[in-house]
């Protein structure tokens, strides 16, 4: 079996190994290939001989799933697929899986490092040891910034999947009171310090609101003027679920009318980045890029789950199928 990985930089740039997937076939790795469907003859000429197909990001449309003979099998390298024209593949017989749950500690654990450092602002008072400040100082301590504690805050969360509830845990365990908004709100997880509330009273309640849910056509640009008028003066929003769940225009907008006190994003509506996002230039912003997911573990993890997958399609039983 030839096995292509088209992009296979961003889960591993060198510090893992493809050696267990490279035990199952004929193994080529590129680091890179084309985000375009534009570049369609460079991907069709990587992927050509390949049997098995391995992409994160690289589009794999109708038009150059029906140029590959060989293909039989289409793994994504994370949990979204939105990349793979599924249609496509089940009606070429291609099975395409994906990497469900892989991520979601580090996901976590980078929600509560964006939240604490507005809250606690680390790096605006290492910045400022470091420049001399403190030295210079009169007294022992001295104030850049208003420090927040979170115990007594409300954490709005929209979206209720794995990444949700375990981002309501720590805030739970931060001593917050946390609002949820879902489409299935699960009553089990409710207690005083957890409810179920609508759109509208979580962005009316919430003093700091975290996107969890995945893009459909109904929730795009969730995040805009309206929803952001509701929301309570000086309020934060986090988003490293997917960028054009939020318009930036309207953010950078709030943020720098000071409507929104903050607001701390990893995904933006096209990435990389692009000069003229709006963002890049709103006050009080914080911006990662796409690295929510990428601790070492979670990519360790993500190459077991894309291994264990290739493995399971050759032994006939696939799994985690996405377009039965």
């Amino acid at each position: 079996m030839n096995i292509v990985v088209l992009d296979g930089f961003t889960a591993n740039p060198g510090d893992l190994s493809w050696s267990k997937l490279s035990s199952l076939g004929n193994l080529t790795v590129y680091d890179r290939t084309s985000y375009s469907e534009k570049d369609a003859p460079l991907i069709v000429k990587r992927a050509y001989e390949a049997d098995i197909i391995l992409t994160n990001k690289t589009p794999l449309t109708a038009k150059i799933i029906d140029s590959l003979p060989n293909l039989k099998y289409i793994g994504v390298i994370a949990t979204g697929y939105n990349v793979v024209d599924l249609e496509k593949a089940k009606e070429r017989g291609i099975v395409v899986c994906n990497a469900p749950a892989y991520s979601t500690s580090c996901v976590v654990q980078h929600v509560f490092a964006l939240l604490l450092e507005v809250c606690n602002r680390v790096s605006l008072y290492s910045d400022s040891v470091l420049s001399g400040e403190w030295v210079n100082s009169p007294d022992f301590c001295y104030f850049k910034a208003p420090i927040l504690e979170l115990a007594g805050k409300t954490l709005g969360i929209v979206g209720f999947g794995s990444i949700g509830r375990s981002v309501a845990n720590i805030a739970l365990a931060f001593g917050m009171r946390v609002l949820v908004y879902t489409r299935t709100p699960k009553q089990e997880y409710a207690s005083e310090s957890l409810s179920f509330v609508s759109l509208d009273t979580l962005l009316a309640e919430s003093d700091f609101i975290s996107l969890h849910c995945p893009l459909t056509d109904t929730n795009r640009e969730m995040i805009n003027k309206e929803s952001i008028s509701k929301m309570k003066d000086g309020s934060v929003l986090i988003n490293t679920a997917r960028g054009p769940l939020v318009n930036e225009q309207d953010l950078a907008d709030a943020l720098n009318s000071g409507k929104l006190a903050f607001a701390c994003v990893d995904v933006v509506s096209k990435e990389p980045i692009v000069p003229d996002n709006p963002l890049l230039s709103a006050k009080n912003i914080i911006i990662t890029p796409h690295v929510a997911w990428a601790s070492i573990e979670s990519r360790q993890r993500l190459l077991d789950v894309v291994t264990d997958n290739v493995k399971a399609f050759l032994d006939g039983s696939p799994i985690n199928v996405v377009n039965k």
